[in-house]
């Protein structure tokens, strides 16, 4: 193989590469004398087929898968030689078009290298962290709304005409054709009007009821009913309404504690500001992420491979297309142009992914199975009834996998980065951590 050199230019190469006629065909010979044993013609006996007779029979057929492999293992060869990483898959394009058997191999091979990563002290990194402590008024604001979420429906004065989101309870009788029919009766049945739990229109004929009276409901039950002795026909429910009830939150106490699966309300109190510091926390994590990526951004440059750059522009251009026109499904519209704004954010992106990267893998930050499971299964909730369908999916597909383990190792390596940095912790009020969330969305 001759190899060329015939551009270099910051991170672009490009080569002239010849493979001999001489070399193919001695590949050629080597595996019609591998498989030599194991074959039988008509006329000679396995293993006796003359290789002459091999070579017409096989070698066009076997030149084509030749080519291939020597043209690979040379451009592998190359870059591992010279401990190059392409930022892309190279570009091979044979350049003797009008090849026929018997002719060296011309090639022009091209790629974009990655850069070479300098090396930062990560003790250089400042870094605030915010702090924020579950206080008292937002401890009852949780128990609050707890207790709106686990409402009682206490008894409203006789009289009263029941109202959309009253609870009525009642005693009915369906009947269709005049007759009763199975499963179509309750006594002391509590129904929140406006729950749509019944058929349709039937909830809407009990509002304005009172307690003690008795109304009539007259309903079609719809086509596709799961009873098909009922489907689509008309029935009347007799309904004597023994109360009408308001819905008022539960009471904050231990009984409302119970209810959470706590021991008792401090018990209660106590998993609410677990929670409330865990969000915070979280949130803190994410304001000082995006602080600890921007010193990162100012404080490494290199070269960018300009193909990373574009593919990356392009793909902000066309995400943020999507989300302006949300009414457009499909993929099939005209290219959307990245402008000098999503190339710069490009730029920003790739500089931190290269980094980030470099320094996981100097670091030797790995993404374990039992993390790539639990994202795997956190995906998989997404699609109820379907998880195991779509855990298998993303087993058998590569490219679904990155896309999960990408995001677990970036936020190894930055915890890898902030072990190392000095770390500030600020103690600062919710309202404060609130604004700070907000500024990252807004920019």
């Amino acid at each position: 193989m001759q190899l060329t050199e015939t551009l270099n230019e910051g991170l672009k190469r490009a080569y002239t590469m010849v493979i001999t006629a001489d070399e193919l065909n001695a590949k050629v010979d080597e595996k019609l004398k591998e498989a030599q044993p194991e074959i039988a013609l008509k006329g000679f006996r396995k293993g006796k087929v003359p290789m002459a007779m091999l070579k017409k029979q096989f070698g066009k057929n076997l030149m084509g898968e030749v080519m291939q492999e020597t043209i690979d293992g040379a451009v592998n060869s190359h870059l591992t030689d010279n401990n190059v990483r392409p930022a892309m898959q190279p570009s091979i394009k044979m350049t003797n078009e009008d090849w026929k058997e018997g002719d060296d191999v011309h090639l022009e091979v091209a790629y974009e290298a990655l850069p070479e990563i300098p090396e930062f002290d990560g003790s250089k990194i400042k870094l605030d962290k915010m702090v924020v402590k579950a206080d008292e008024a937002s401890v009852t604001e949780a128990l609050e709304n707890l207790a709106a979420t686990a409402e009682n429906f206490k008894k409203r004065r006789k009289g009263s005409k029941a109202r959309e989101k009253d609870q009525v309870l009642m005693d009915f009788v369906g009947k269709v054709d005049g007759e009763a029919f199975e499963g179509g009766s309750a006594e002391d049945y509590p129904l929140v009007l406006g729950s749509n739990s019944f058929i349709p229109g039937f909830e809407e004929q009990l509002i304005g009821a009172k307690e003690g009276e008795e109304v009539t409901v007259e309903v079609t039950f719809p086509e596709t009913y799961g009873a098909e002795n009922l489907a689509g026909k008309a029935a009347t429910f007799d309904c004597t309404i023994k109360e009408v009830r308001e819905a008022a939150p539960a009471e904050i106490n231990d009984e409302l504690a119970t209810k959470f699966g706590a021991e008792d309300l401090d018990g209660l109190k106590a998993q609410i500001s677990e929670r409330l510091e865990a969000e915070y926390a979280g949130a803190s994590r994410a304001v000082m992420k995006r602080a600890l990526l921007d010193q990162l951004d100012g404080l490494v440059k290199f070269d960018l491979p300009p193909s990373l750059v574009q593919a990356e522009a392009d793909q902000i251009a066309h995400q943020l297309w999507h989300e302006e026109n949300p009414e457009v499904q499909g993929h099939d519209h005209d290219k959307i142009e990245a402008t000098d704004e999503h190339k710069t954010l490009a730029e920003r992106r790739v500089r931190l992914g290269l980094l980030l990267a470099d320094i996981g893998q100097k670091a030797n930050v790995e993404v374990t199975d039992a993390e790539m499971t639990q994202a795997i299964l956190a995906q998989a909730r997404q699609y109820p009834g379907q998880e195991r369908q779509f855990f298998e999916f993303v087993q058998q597909n590569q490219q679904m996998q990155q896309q999960l383990r990408a995001p677990l190792f970036e936020d190894k390596v930055v915890d890898h980065i902030v072990e190392g940095a000095k770390v500030t912790e600020k103690e600062v009020s919710k309202d404060d951590l609130q604004k700070a969330i907000d500024a990252l969305e807004d920019e």
